[in-house]
């Protein structure tokens, strides 16, 4: 019986017997993705013996085979096993942990290989296998990305523009206000500030001033924030990504193109497109429309409060980077980190499934 594939089976809660963390009796495997290669470690116990003292041969397959599963996961395919084949170089003994690691050796438009290797720490060579996959598809999973806070640190910029602009108009615009508001849209922004009875010709000449004045002073001087751009490059052509943010259309385009990051993403959606603010659930639903994806197969990393609300009322996961905001203010989120770095492809691929 053949292996059925991503797409028709629903994550089971964890309960894989390699890879399932809440499986009481399973192998709780956990990978890492460098942007090559998954890896990941395994001490054998006891339980795992089959000639006295020594791993079974049945547990070291069940280990290749779920590293190569996860390097074809990787690369964004939907796949079912074809072929596996399995060679034995030396025994490997019960309590010394074993080093895994595999990788995709092949890909074509029908089929994919994967190689695994399991060594011990010295070196010595464990057991090797490679794997033949039918491609079926591309995974359904979506990443949207905000942009201020999440891919560049830009809200010093944003706050001394708003400062400006509305002192020149006698109100204070406090550092609680900003951190408050950040992630919104500039209407809703200007409202919170102005008031709701403010003119719409007001609103637009308030943010065209105050726009101008965040261009002005952030060109020259955007750079991405930490880890951004390593997981930019491991999901670039692997996973549909989108770039999703409350900004004008002129800011998107202004850090894209000094960054030289618009080859990334299938879909860029501005906040000029949608009529609700942040934490409305508007703009992430267009991303997904424009996709085709389901939003409960979507990502959203996001680093405000507000945007976290929106994510989940779009009915995606959401994980929440705290640049920006305490972590206590997101914990709406699926998972709150304190940098980029902290993540991988496969890091991301899990909050989906298992959240």
């Amino acid at each position: 019986m053949r292996k059925r594939s991503l797409k028709e089976v629903e994550y089971t809660g964890g309960f894989c017997f390699a890879c399932g963390q809440n499986n009481p009796i399973g192998l709780k495997l956990e990978f890492v993705y460098d942007g090559e290669k998954v890896e990941s470690k395994f001490t054998p116990q006891q339980s795992h013996e089959g000639w006295p003292g020594f791993t079974h041969g049945g547990i070291l397959y069940t280990i290749l085979d779920e590293a190569n599963v996860y390097a074809i996961l990787c690369h964004g395919l939907d796949c079912v096993t074809g072929t596996s084949e399995v060679k034995f170089r030396h025994p490997a003994p019960v309590g010394e942990p074993i080093q895994i690691s595999a990788q995709v050796t092949q890909k074509t438009h029908r089929v994919a290989k994967a190689k695994g290797m399991l060594t011990l720490k010295d070196g010595t060579i464990i057991a090797e296998n490679t794997s033949l996959f039918y491609i079926v598809g591309k995974t359904r999973i979506t990443i949207m990305w905000d942009m201020d806070g999440v891919l560049v640190d830009s809200a010093s910029f944003h706050f001394a523009a708003w400062q400006e602009v509305f002192s020149r108009r006698g109100v204070k615009f406090s550092e609680e206000d900003f951190i408050r508001l950040f992630g919104s849209r500039n209407d809703f922004i200007v409202r919170s500030i102005l008031g709701q009875n403010i003119l719409e010709e007001d609103i637009k000449s308030i943010v065209q001033e105050k726009e101008l004045e965040f261009r002005d002073k952030i060109k020259g001087k955007v750079k991405l924030l930490p880890g951004a751009s390593r997981l930019l490059d491991m999901l670039k052509g692997n996973l549909k990504m989108a770039l999703v943010s409350s900004a004008p259309k002129e800011n998107i385009d202004l850090i894209i193109n000094e960054l030289n990051i618009e080859e990334y993403f299938d879909c860029i959606v501005s906040g000029h497109e949608v009529a609700e603010s942040k934490p409305s659930p508007e703009i992430y639903s267009l991303a997904a429309q424009r996709l085709g994806t389901n939003p409960r197969s979507c990502l959203v990393i996001e680093d405000s409060p507000l945007g976290v609300k929106g994510a989940k009322a779009a009915g995606m996961k959401c994980l929440a980077v705290n640049h920006s905001h305490p972590q206590q203010s997101m914990i709406e989120a699926n998972v709150v980190v304190n940098t980029l770095e902290d993540m991988d492809l496969l890091s991301l691929i899990k909050i989906v499934w298992e959240s």
